[in-house]
């Protein structure tokens, strides 16, 4: 039997369609923000998921279990969020549907589909602390405002892969 999923959203805003491979890459989650629902994603939230099963985090059309329309091939917390690269699967019809409205500017949204392990309140706020991750989908709603997929030329991307190189150079140097 399946579990019943709680889903959220977060808009894409690619500045470039998907390469000719099909690839996307981006941010499913952003930690510490508050979405249109009310809920915070805690950093670490995904880390069980992530430890115990990554390869089954499934890359679905509108959060449609009879829909997959690619892979993902990481998906991977770090400090910023839930960061996601994957590819689609243009040889299917859905796949290249996807590609084609990304392209055109037409689907803006990502959103994960889970199960809450784990919350706490937070003022007004729902703080979800563990998080089993079943899915992540293209959509048409978005929810959360700042999570997105963009090319990996993106700036930003580049600017994390540097925070985080700088601080692994650091905790060898402490550790040596």
């Amino acid at each position: 039997m399946t579990p019943t999923l709680e889903t959220k959203f977060a808009p894409l805003a690619l500045t470039a369609p998907p390469d000719r491979d099909g690839r996307v890459e981006g941010y499913a989650a952003l930690f510490g923000e508050p979405d249109r629902g009310g809920d915070i994603v805690a950093p670490g939230a995904f880390a069980e998921t992530l430890r115990e099963r990554p390869a089954s985090v499934k890359f679905l059309w509108q959060h449609d279990p009879a829909q997959p329309i690619g892979i993902w091939d990481s998906v991977r917390e770090d400090a910023r969020g839930l960061h996601v690269r994957g590819r689609l699967l243009t040889a299917l019809r859905r796949g290249e549907e996807a590609a084609t409205l990304l392209a055109a500017g037409a689907l803006d949204g990502l959103s994960i589909g889970f199960r809450t392990v784990s919350a706490e309140r937070a003022g007004a706020h729902r703080r979800l602390t563990r998080i089993e991750l079943w899915e992540i989908s293209l959509v048409t709603f978005p929810m959360a405002d700042r999570a997105r997929l963009a090319p990996a030329s993106d700036p930003a991307l580049q600017d994390d892969a540097a925070t985080l190189a700088e601080a692994i150079r650091d905790a060898a140097a402490a550790f040596a």
